[in-house]
């Protein structure tokens, strides 16, 4: 729990923490295991921009002291500069695989989402707007 800076809820109740502490206490809790590979499953549902904010840094965190970083999303702000790889899925087939700066673009993304999207890029983060 200190690894991730939450070693203040050791004795707290999950049911009494918010969604990001709570989060990264299940994030701390698989890292007990070692293991080389963290998942996460759309992190950012029901956290307000502050634990955005905190969850992306611990998976920054994370990833830079080697763990790789499976992400999954629909939110492309989720996902973080030290991820290098992006694969499209649409209706359970790839739609585009390879680098992130090469495979998100506005026609695949617009594709992807039935919508029309533009992309920017600030600070390693990529965004999206309709």
């Amino acid at each position: 729990m200190a690894q991730i800076g939450i070693a203040h809820l050791v004795n707290r109740p999950l049911a009494e923490m918010s969604s990001g502490e709570a989060k990264r206490t299940l994030i701390a809790r698989a890292l007990v295991h070692e293991p080389q590979t963290l998942l996460f499953d759309e992190p950012g549902n029901a956290l307000d921009i502050a634990g955005q904010v905190e969850l992306r840094d611990t998976m920054r965190e994370l990833a830079r002291a080697g763990l790789g970083i499976l992400l999954v999303t629909h939110h492309v702000s989720e996902i973080i500069p030290e991820i290098e790889r992006v694969v499209l899925l649409q209706a359970g087939r790839i739609l585009a695989d390879g680098a992130k700066e090469k495979v998100l673009t506005d026609e695949r993304l617009s594709n992807l989402f039935g919508v029309s999207v533009r992309l920017f890029q600030e600070d390693g983060y990529f965004y999206l707007h309709a």
